[in-house]
Parts: C-alpha cells; structure tokens; sequence
C-alpha cells in the first residue's frame, strides 16, 4: 500500500480528507460535509458546484467511501449523480442511477425526487410515467410538501390512481408552511381534489396524522 493511498484510508476513518498536493505545496484540510449541509446543497442544487468547482474533486474518493462502505443515503445519492453525468468521476449512468436507487431505498426523499424526473421526463432511463408516480408518490408520504403538491397535480392532470386521492388529500391537508402564497396554493388544489371525491371521503381524508 502506498502512503497516499494509506492517508487517503486514513482520512476517510477521520472525517476529514486532506489535499495532497504536488511537493512542497502545503497540505489543505477538506472537511466532509455533514448530512444537513448535503440536504441544504440538493435543495439548492448546489452540490455538483461544490464538489467540482469549490472543492475541486478533493473529496471524490471519500464521497465513494461514504456511499459504498458507510452507506450513508445523502453520500449515496451524491455519489450516483456525479457517477451518472461524470463529475470527478468517469461517466458511468448505470452505477449512478444504482447508487441513487439505494439512496432511496433508505428514503432519502431528493433521491426519490431525481428519480421521478428522471423517468417522468426519459433522461438517461426510457421515460415511463408510472414509475416516476411511485417514486412521487412515496416522496410526498415522507411529508415533503414539495413532492406532495407535486404528486396532487399529478392526480389532477389524470395520471395515477383514483385510489390515492385520499392519502394525496390526507398528506396536504396536514401539510404546514409559513408562505402565503403556497399556502393558497394548497388550499386550491385540495378544493380540486375534493370536486373527484365523495363527502364522506374528504371527511376521513382531513383526520390528523399518525
């Protein structure tokens, strides 16, 4: 084993990966990123600026560390999104989309959002709209509002089952947000969803959450 791949083991252990540049350059410390700063850069779309242009594929090798020995869900999906369009790491969109798959498996909700994107729009799998209504679908039961708007607009437009109107309703009608504007929103599209939906059904939709 050589030393920089030891230094490179022992970073990973640590939590921290340290910059090896050429010689006699200083050694830069590179600190991971927590969990809720990932959330915060995915939310933003901000991680593939940081990781490449900020960070300059420092943390490449501890990023696969972190999805593939720590399985840690927000290391998994940043992992397969750069895996998948090649950033810091040769292009490779069956392993990215794999490790993506995995994110969501642990529920990780911006996972289970790419992944409706992507087979609600075709890019890089063959567009197939009811998969991508699974994957909304499971994101909003998670409690993201965004998703759950999403996934009720869904439902208005006639695409998935008349058999989650309920649960669609349920979720929103219990969502929470100090925006105005989307709170409106809200209330627009449960008004809507009511109009396909019995009495007495709304009425049990609007119970509180468990």
């Amino acid at each position: 084993m050589t030393w920089h791949k030891a230094a490179i083991i022992a970073a990973v252990l640590s939590g921290v990966l340290f910059a090896l540049p050429a010689k006699s350059q200083d050694i830069e410390a590179v600190q991971l990123y927590s969990d809720a700063e990932l959330v915060e850069m995915f939310a933003t779309n901000e991680h593939i600026t940081q990781v490449r242009d900020v960070d300059r594929c420092q943390l490449a090798q501890d990023i696969e560390a972190q999805a593939e020995l720590e399985r840690r869900p927000t290391y998994q999906f940043l992992y397969g999104d750069m895996k998948a369009w090649g950033i810091c790491y040769d292009r490779d969109p069956k392993i990215g989309l794999l490790y993506m798959e995995k994110a969501a498996e642990q529920g990780l909700v911006e996972a289970l959002e790419q992944l409706w994107r992507y087979y609600h729009e075709g890019r890089l799998v063959q567009q197939d709209i009811e998969r991508a209504i699974l994957y909304l679908r499971e994101a909003a039961s998670l409690g993201n509002l965004r998703a759950q708007q999403r996934f009720v607009s869904i439902l208005l437009n006639d695409h998935g089952s008349p058999y989650d109107y309920e649960n669609a309703y349920h979720w929103l009608h219990n969502s929470v947000t100090g925006d105005s504007g989307k709170h409106r929103e809200i209330q627009q599209q449960l008004v809507q969803l009511s109009e396909r939906m019995p009495p007495s059904v709304v009425e049990k939709a609007k119970r509180p959450l468990e």
